[in-house]
């Protein structure tokens, strides 16, 4: 008597697409926790590098593979660096993303003069900086805003500004930022557009820069 061969079942149409979006969600998820992230610019700290309404894409995966929950490095891949814009959650309030310069790491002893900024007793480059207010303020009376004693920064810790130096709330007010706190690093605005000149136009809806688009982030 021969035996009859089962012939296997196709999956219906409606599992295939479930499992595909599943698939398709944890792709995007793991994308998202350790390669790239995207963030959305709210605020002028970090002006004329980036503006407000500007969106960015975040390398997470450059600065090593992360626990995703507590942010600790797991396997390193490099450091940050001098100049790196960083994403990385506000040493007062974690649930809180900050962007900044990186102007100091480990073991650099950091100094403000007169809004020029030492690193090591040497001058750092203000091209990427912008400075709003004339007036110097001493340290008793700025809070550190443009006059900062030396301070050493501790191992595993980076001091950040923004380049909107007389706007933005940064080490000079709060210290360091811990390496397990840093998200990853700034590479490229995909999309821009001015939302204080959200309108009705003849030819747009919003108004895209579309100049910086595509622009890298450095």
């Amino acid at each position: 008597m021969s035996e009859e061969k089962s012939i296997p079942q196709e999956k219906s149409v409606a599992r295939e697409y479930a499992e595909a979006i599943v698939i398709a969600l944890l792709l995007a998820l793991f994308i998202r926790t350790f390669i790239v992230q995207a963030f959305k610019i709210p605020s002028g700290s970090m002006k004329n590098t980036l503006l407000v309404g500007d969106h960015i894409l975040v390398n997470k995966f450059l600065y090593g593979i992360r626990n995703p929950v507590s942010g600790h490095v797991l396997i390193p891949v490099t450091k940050p660096q001098h100049n790196d814009v960083i994403v990385f959650k506000y040493p007062l309030n974690p649930d809180q993303d900050y962007i900044k310069r990186v102007i100091g790491v480990e073991g650099d002893t950091v100094e403000i003069i007169d809004k020029q900024v030492y690193v090591n007793n040497q001058p750092v480059d203000n091209s990427n900086s912008i400075f709003l207010d004339p007036n110097i303020l001493p340290a008793s009376q700025g809070k550190n805003r443009d006059n900062l004693a030396p301070v050493t920064i501790p191992e595993n810790s980076y001091f950040v500004m923004g380049d909107n130096r007389d706007q933005s709330y940064d080490s000079r007010f709060w210290n360091f930022v811990e390496m397990d706190a840093i998200k990853g690093k700034a590479f490229i605005l995909y999309w821009s557009w001015d939302k204080d000149d959200f309108a009705w136009k003849w030819n747009r809806f919003f108004p895209v820069r579309w100049n910086r688009v595509g622009k890298l982030v450095h």
